[in-house]
């Protein structure tokens, strides 16, 4: 990756909206009966730009490359206007909610930005739009899709999730949009290297009304407590000697007595001492030690899950995105060597897979000895 220093033309570019997308601006509120007010929009756009730092983050690791994001834009269009602003070649990745909301929700990205994403995933330039190709976007929206998911769940207090992303190539007139007002975010995009161009992200109106209706309002300020003055009655005694006051006349450095010795600042009587005893504590008698075990059958009736290792590998993702049937996958384990008996993710035993019938089973041939389960946690 580079530095990560933009040029001038890039920051102009990221200024100025880096793709020629015209949704109508902030002021253009569809007249609809599902329609969000300015300052809901402003409301909606301030949780939404807090996620850009991290959006622009988790690109640029998928990439390798420095991704930046100029200054989100959120309109308020019917869908007509949204399909007339549109390139005829797109790709839409639907993501509809699961969890916490309900409805429509998905990203659209000209077909240039989503090679460029593409193609640097995979490492390869020029790519193709195939199913490899739209696997690596799907991975690549479900990454830049989790901070806002983040930011609506925290402004709901719950937990909001989505379908798995889908991605699909298609002309935009195939675009399939239920709702007849949506709420359009525009992120412009600067890839290093790249085309600037405008990725958005679709919302329904009614979605984003509940969203802000159940949005936990901003706590109020808090006044710092005035201190007390002469007048009103305060916790704290005025020292009768040895203070402060010591010398003034009327006080008991003066010779005088003073009519304020031992009286609190409101002019209260003085307050009582409390009444302070010692606490005595019985004398603990050894007793007999506590069952061993006592209390595990409390268990015997809990499921745990027990599952067999075969073998493992690490692949990169280029690789794992340009598998397809037929592929062989080598594994860490040699032919004939005893699988991994393991028990919540534990290994507990070794064994030798055997076949039962028509199910696959396994015999334990070796119980993992405590000392070597233990040098796992060091």
């Amino acid at each position: 990756m580079s530095d990560g220093s933009l040029t001038q033309e890039e920051i102009d570019a990221l200024l100025q909206g880096s793709a020629s997308l015209d949704l109508g601006g902030k002021g253009a509120t569809p007249s609809t009966a599902s329609t969000v007010t300015a300052a809901q929009r402003t409301q909606f756009e301030g949780i939404l730009q807090k996620t850009v730092a991290s959006q622009a983050s988790n690109l640029s690791m998928l990439v390798t490359k420095t991704a930046n994001f100029g200054p989100l834009k959120v309109d308020v269009i019917p869908k007509e206007k949204l399909f007339q602003a549109l390139e005829d070649q797109l790709v839409q990745i639907s993501m509809p909610f699961s969890e916490g909301l309900s409805g429509e929700h998905l990203y659209i990205l000209p077909e240039s930005l989503a090679v460029s994403i593409a193609g640097l995933m995979m490492g390869q330039e020029g790519v193709e739009l195939n199913e490899a190709a739209l696997s690596a976007l799907q991975e690549a929206i479900g990454q830049i899709a989790g901070p806002v998911l983040t930011a609506l769940g925290d402004s709901l207090r719950s937990t909001v999730m989505t379908e798995p992303p889908t991605a699909t190539r298609i002309p935009k007139d195939a675009l399939s949009v239920a709702s007849d007002t949506l709420v359009v975010v525009t992120y412009p995009i600067m890839i290093e290297g790249e085309m600037p161009a405008d990725m958005l992200e679709v919302f329904t109106a009614d979605e984003v009304i509940a969203i802000l209706s159940k949005a936990t309002p901003a706590s109020p300020s808090v006044s710092p407590k005035a201190s007390p003055t002469v007048g009103q009655s305060s916790g704290f005694m005025q020292p009768s000697t040895g203070s402060a006051l010591a010398g003034f006349p009327g006080t008991s450095g003066g010779g005088m007595a003073s009519p304020f010795q031992g009286m609190p600042l409101g002019g209260t009587p003085p307050m009582t001492a409390p009444n302070v005893q010692s606490v005595q504590f019985p004398s603990l008698q050894p007793g007999p030690p506590p069952a061993e075990h006592g209390n595990i059958s409390l268990l015997m009736d809990v499921y745990m899950e027990m599952t067999v290792e075969l073998g493992r590998t690490r692949k990169l993702i280029k690789e794992i995105l340009g598998m397809g049937e037929g592929t062989i996958i080598e594994l860490d384990k040699l032919a004939g060597e005893p699988v991994d008996i393991l028990v919540n993710h534990k290994l507990i035993a070794k064994g030798e897979v055997v076949v039962i019938d028509e199910n696959f089973g396994v015999r334990v041939t070796e119980i993992v000895s405590p000392m070597e389960r233990m040098k796992d946690l060091t």
